[in-house]
């Protein structure tokens, strides 16, 4: 496995574990991209439009991210 797909599949399992509270709250979160450590992901459903979804992005996913995937220095939303 390369580094980027190493680092993918530990983006994707973090992801994996976020989704729940996402679905549960009517959104959901797709990995768009890795480029430089900076992740790229799209933010769908109630979350796309939500005047909350910075936060989820940044408080939630990002501090995750950061924590649990070493290489990680920040997330993007992309639409």
């Amino acid at each position: 496995m390369t580094e980027a797909t190493d680092m993918s599949a530990q983006v994707q399992e973090v992801l994996d574990k976020l989704r729940p509270f996402l679905l549960r709250d009517g959104g959901d979160v797709e990995l768009v991209d890795i480029e430089d450590g900076i992740v790229k992901v799209r933010l769908m459903g109630a979350c796309g439009s939500c005047p909350s979804s910075t936060i989820t992005l940044k408080a939630g996913i990002e501090r995750a991210l950061i924590e649990e995937v070493p290489g990680v220095v920040e997330i993007e939303q992309v639409f």
